[in-house]
C-alpha cells in the first residue's frame, strides 16, 4: 500500500464540508498533526485498542476535519465516511467521538477539558507501567479556561514525563502575549516554540522528552497562514 501524503490529506479534507465556520481551527492543526501521526505517534490502525499504542487527545475538538482526514488517510476507517460529515446517518460529527470513530481516544466538547483528561490518562498509563506516551492538542485561545492552568500546575507535580502538550499558537488570544517559556515555564515545564509548518522543526520538538517532566511544544502559526 502506498503511504498517503500530505497532499491526499487536504483532498480528504475537501470532502468533509457543512461546517466552514470552523475551517481555520482545523487547517491550523493540519501540519502538526500530520507529523504526529507520520512520524511520532505510535498507534496501528489495524488495532486501534492496542495497549502499547501512544494517546492522543484531540482537546480542540471544534476543528475535527484534519484530523478526521489523517485517521481515514492511514487507515483507521473508511474514506468514504468523510463525504457523511455531519449528517444524521454519519459517525463524523462536529466533535470527535471515541465510541463512534476508531482511533479517537477521548470524546470532546467543552474547551478545557482535554489537557485535565489527559493528565489522568498518562496517570493510568504510568500506574500500568506502560511507556506509552500521551499527547494533548489545544488552541491558544482555549488556554483561557481556568482548568488547563489547574492540569499546568499538577502535572509537573506529578512527574509526568510521559506528558506532551502540543500548543496550536495561531495569535487568537491575549494568552499568546509574552512568552510561553514565562508563562508554562514557571510551572515547571520545558518548552519549545517552533514554526507550526515546519515539519522537521515540529518533529523535533514532538520527539523530546523527559523522564520526569511534562513537556510543551507550541506551533507558531503567524495569523492569516492558518
Amino acid at each position: 500500500m502506498v503511504s498517503p501524503t500530505l497532499e491526499d490529506v487536504r483532498a480528504l479534507m475537501a470532502r468533509a464540508t457543512g461546517d466552514e465556520k470552523h475551517d481555520e481551527s482545523s487547517t491550523s492543526t493540519l501540519d502538526a498533526l500530520w507529523v504526529l501521526y507520520d512520524r511520532v505517534l505510535r498507534v496501528d490502525p489495524a488495532d486501534p485498542d492496542w495497549a502499547e499504542r501512544d494517546r492522543f487527545v484531540l482537546s480542540k475538538g471544534h476543528g475535527p476535519v484534519a484530523y478526521y482526514a489523517i485517521l481515514a488517510a492511514r487507515g483507521f476507517f473508511p474514506r468514504e465516511w468523510l463525504d457523511g460529515f455531519m449528517r444524521h446517518d454519519g459517525r463524523l460529527g462536529s466533535h470527535p467521538d471515541r465510541l463512534l470513530v476508531p482511533g479517537v481516544e477521548a470524546s470532546t466538547g467543552s474547551l478545557g477539558h482535554g489537557l485535565p483528561m489527559a493528565v489522568g490518562v498518562a496517570l493510568g498509563l504510568r500506574a500500568k507501567g506502560s511507556s506509552s506516551r500521551t499527547v494533548v492538542l489545544c488552541g491558544d485561545a482555549e488556554l483561557n479556561e481556568g482548568t488547563n492552568w489547574e492540569a499546568i500546575l499538577l502535572a509537573p507535580h506529578l512527574r509526568l514525563g510521559g506528558l506532551t502538550l502540543l500548543v496550536i499558537d495561531n495569535h487568537s488570544s491575549s494568552i499568546a502575549t509574552g512568552s510561553w517559556q514565562d508563562r508554562l515555564g514557571s510551572f515547571g515545564w520545558p518548552v519549545r516554540v517552533v514554526d507550526g509548518h515546519d515539519h522537521n522543526a515540529l518533529e523535533t520538538a514532538l520527539r523530546a522528552t523527559e523522564p520526569d517532566r511534562p513537556t510543551a511544544v507550541v506551533a507558531d502559526i503567524p495569523e492569516g497562514e492558518w
